[in-house]
């Protein structure tokens, strides 16, 4: 990862007695996602308001670029793409036309807002309908188009605040899809989801987030450590079992490894770089591999552990 884009130091913001953020801290290099992931009402609306600049922090502090965001600095704010969770767009313009408007508003020029608008409109996978009506479109395309303008000005930092709520399953692949192309040129995201399969599909990092205050940070695999859990893979074989678990507990990947229900069973920290190893040695063994089944914990478990509780609760 690159120099840091954004950095949240101790945000905080209260509504009288209720504290709805407290000492949230985190920063994002130039080039990854990170994910704050945390179930409705635990502050990720909340913590991203105060860091687009919309909503007045209580206490912290927000760089952009190593530039502190105020209110009245709108240069810093200029760097930065925000996409909320309600629709932003005009359903009686195109696409394009939408483009236009929000160009002008970001102050871009003729020739430049026709070359941004056709960047934007392949990306997010919209080229073939941008002169159609935005009202013609669906829900996923309008939070595509949503997107696309968020873009336009090639931010530094693009928030995307639970991008896919309300979609189907179809346009909440095309919207991952689109945002997974972000960060090859070199852009910051930060993207708030409920959805465990999202942050581990898309983040680099991770930040679990529960009643305002970020409870765990890092890796899925770091974030997964703190629970104890390894990867299990269950081998169904022909030949020796108790040889077969006998050859792959030598290796250095293996944690342990038993024969249970006609199965060799072995757990691993990372079954997607032991897998092909666990497989030559079998293959070595003598046993011949009929099937391969892999149950890697997920962040579900890792959510449940800090909070006690699950993460749709």
């Amino acid at each position: 990862m690159g120099d840091p884009i954004l950095v949240c130091r101790d945000l905080r913001k209260a509504y009288g007695d209720l504290v709805a953020v407290d000492g949230v801290s985190f920063t994002i290099a130039q080039g990854e996602t990170y994910g704050l992931l945390g179930p409705n009402g635990a502050g990720k609306t909340t913590t991203i308001s105060m860091v687009v600049g919309i909503l007045t922090r209580d206490a912290g502090e927000v760089l952009v670029d190593g530039e502190p965001l105020t209110p009245t600095r709108t240069s810093v704010k200029g760097r930065i793409g925000y996409v909320p969770q309600e629709l932003a767009v005009y359903p009686d313009l195109s696409g394009r036309e939408n483009l236009r408007f929000f160009a002008r508003l970001y102050g871009m020029s003729g020739g430049q807002v026709r070359q941004r608008s056709d960047e934007v409109l392949e990306l997010v996978g919209l080229a073939d309908r941008a002169s159609g009506q935005v009202k013609t479109y669906s829900g996923g395309m309008k939070r595509r188009l949503n997107i696309a303008i968020g873009l336009l000005h090639q931010p530094r930092l693009l928030v995307l605040d639970e991008p896919t709520a309300g979609v189907d399953p179809q346009s909440r692949n095309a919207i991952l899809g689109s945002v997974e192309r972000l960060t090859e040129g070199g852009i910051a995201v930060l993207y708030t989801t409920h959805y465990m399969e999202e942050a581990e599909r898309l983040c680099d990092r991770v930040g679990i987030i529960d009643s305002g205050t970020i409870r765990a940070e890092g890796t899925r695999r770091e974030l997964i450590s703190l629970v104890g859990q390894r990867d299990r893979i269950g081998f169904t074989v022909d030949g020796d079992l108790p040889v077969a678990a006998d050859a792959v507990r030598a290796l250095p990947a293996v944690r342990a490894a038993d024969v249970a229900d006609s199965r060799v069973e072995v757990l691993v920290d990372e079954a997607r770089t032991a897998l092909p190893e666990l497989l030559d040695t079998l293959t070595r063994a003598g046993v011949a591999v009929r099937s391969v089944a892999v149950d890697e914990p997920n962040l579900e478990a890792v959510f449940l552990h800090l909070t006690g509780k699950a993460l749709r609760d």
